[in-house]
């Protein structure tokens, strides 16, 4: 059996680890949004989003109904939310003054009872609202918002958890900006979309460095949505890094202490 001398163990060593380190380095194009060469500083690019899906209320929403009329005492009996309570907003006080939509499809309107709102739009909802309440309020003005509205970011992003969005809609690029970015490890061309519908889970890989995303219906996300950015090989390459680097120390100075032993005799 032939045994590499000390000074092949460590140029070895060395290698491994130059190696080890060029798979590491983390690939431009994966670490850019909207990677399209077509992109210039001198011409303008349009692009249509026609896309975009319409948001259909589902079970478990939060709503905020607001019921205004002339008549101030009847608007503060159908009106869970006080007036005041908008200086101080929270998940938790959305929750406990909104109307939440029950198994069935219903929130619960004083006096005018249940009132299914599952699968139809903020504005229909709005429209349906007011049908049920226009029995004992006339001229009232509806005013509906969606308060139960949050998207959860996780993997390779600075701050993953769970963002709630006080606006009728959000991008995915908004989302991730609220999340801090995808950090240089997070790898921009497989994101993973989850999102829940009435028919199950539907999970869809979105690439970010295409600019085919600013058209695509996956641009504008829906209450509920999960965002999972994957992370680069180059990250786990770096973890590895830190153990080739002991290996190779320990190496070297195995080797070193082998070539003054045999110096020495």
């Amino acid at each position: 059996m032939k045994i590499m001398s000390p000074r092949g163990l460590h140029a070895r060593s060395v290698f491994v680890v130059v190696a080890i380190a060029l798979t590491g380095c983390v690939a431009k194009k994966k670490s850019m949004y909207f990677a399209d060469p077509g992109f210039t500083s001198t011409d303008q690019v349009t692009i249509n989003n026609k896309n975009k899906t319409v948001y259909r209320l589902q079970k478990r929403d939060v709503l905020s109904v607001r019921i205004k009329t002339l008549d101030a005492e009847s608007s503060s009996y159908f009106n869970i939310e006080k007036e005041t309570m908008y200086t101080n907003i929270s998940p938790a006080t959305t929750y406990l003054n909104g109307y939440s939509v029950d198994e069935s499809g219903n929130i619960e309107i004083p006096e005018a009872g249940a009132v299914n709102v599952e699968g139809l739009t903020i504005k229909e909802a709005e429209a349906k609202i007011m049908k049920a309440v226009g029995h004992y309020l006339n001229k009232a003005t509806i005013i509906v918002k969606l308060v139960s509205f949050k998207v959860t970011i996780l993997g390779e992003v600075r701050s993953p958890g769970v963002q709630y969005v006080y606006n009728d809609q959000v991008t995915i690029f908004e989302a991730l900006g609220m999340s801090g970015d995808i950090t240089e490890f997070g790898n921009r061309t497989n994101v993973n979309l989850i999102r829940y519908t009435s028919a199950g889970q539907h999970v869809v890989v979105i690439n970010l460095a295409e600019p085919r995303v600013l058209a695509s219906e996956y641009l504008y996300l829906q209450p509920n949505d999960v965002l999972y950015v994957q992370p680069l090989k180059a990250k786990i390459a770096r973890g590895n890094l830190t153990a080739i680097s002991v290996a190779s120390f320990v190496l070297s100075l195995v080797s070193t202490i082998i070539l003054i032993s045999e110096t020495s005799k």
